[in-house]
C-alpha cells in the first residue's frame, strides 16, 4: 500500500473579514457596454457637460452624487480627455439612441457590388461580346465592373495588348458606366474598375 505524502499543516485563516478582492467585478458593468459608468469612472476628477448640469470640473464622488439626485447615471464619454468628460443622463436610453442611429447610417449606406470579368489577352470577339452583354446587365443592376486581362508566363509581353483591350472595353460601356480606375498592372492582372452611371 502507498504512503501518502507528509504535507506541514495549514496556517490558521486569520479571524475577521476577508480583505477586498481587487479585481471584484461590479454588478451593473456589462462587458459589451461602449462607455464607463457610475463606480466604473476611475479618474478622481471629471468634466461634467450637457443641459442637466453647470458645466465644469467636479470631484468623482460629488459627480456621482449629482447623478443620483437626478436619478440617472454618469456617463463617461470621452476617457481620452484630461480630465475625462462624462454627461449625465439616462443611459439605458442612450444606448437604444446610439443603436438606432447606428442602424439609420447602415440603412442608408449603399451595399457597393463588385462583378469580375476576366479576359485573356488574346481574347476574340465572340468571348469579347458576350463579357461586355454581362458588364451591361452589372452596371444597369449598380454593380461595379472590375475587369481584367490575366497575363500568364511569358503572355506578359502582350501587357500593350490588354491595355487596348481593357480601353476598348471601357469605350464600349461608356453609356453605362464611367472609369473609376484606368488600367493598371497588378502582379499578372491588368486592371480597370467601371462604375455605374447615376440614373
Amino acid at each position: 500500500m502507498e504512503k501518502k505524502p507528509n504535507f506541514p499543516p495549514r496556517p490558521p485563516r486569520p479571524s475577521g473579514p476577508r480583505p477586498p478582492m481587487r479585481d471584484r467585478r461590479l454588478p451593473d458593468r456589462n462587458a459589451k457596454d461602449p462607455n464607463n459608468i457610475n463606480e466604473h469612472i476611475r479618474a478622481r476628477e471629471v468634466r461634467l457637460v450637457g443641459d442637466n448640469v453647470t458645466p465644469g470640473i467636479y470631484p468623482i464622488q460629488q459627480a456621482r452624487a449629482i447623478a443620483e439626485q437626478l436619478e440617472m447615471d454618469l456617463v463617461e464619454i470621452s476617457a481620452q480627455a484630461e480630465p475625462p468628460v462624462c454627461k449625465i443622463l439616462d443611459y439605458q436610453k442612450y444606448l437604444y439612441q446610439q443603436k438606432k442611429k447606428a442602424k439609420e447610417i447602415k440603412a442608408k449606406a449603399t451595399k457597393v457590388v463588385v462583378k469580375e470579368i476576366r479576359f485573356g489577352p488574346q481574347t476574340d470577339d465572340h468571348d469579347y461580346s458576350f463579357k461586355l452583354k454581362h458588364a451591361i446587365g452589372f452596371l444597369q443592376e449598380g454593380a461595379k465592373v472590375k475587369a481584367y486581362v490575366f497575363f500568364k508566363g511569358r503572355s506578359i509581353l502582350f501587357k500593350e495588348q490588354g491595355e487596348v483591350l481593357l480601353l476598348r472595353f471601357a469605350n464600349d460601356l461608356e453609356e453605362y458606366g464611367k472609369v473609376e480606375q484606368m488600367p493598371q498592372l497588378e502582379g499578372k492582372r491588368m486592371i480597370i474598375m467601371i462604375q455605374p452611371k447615376k440614373k
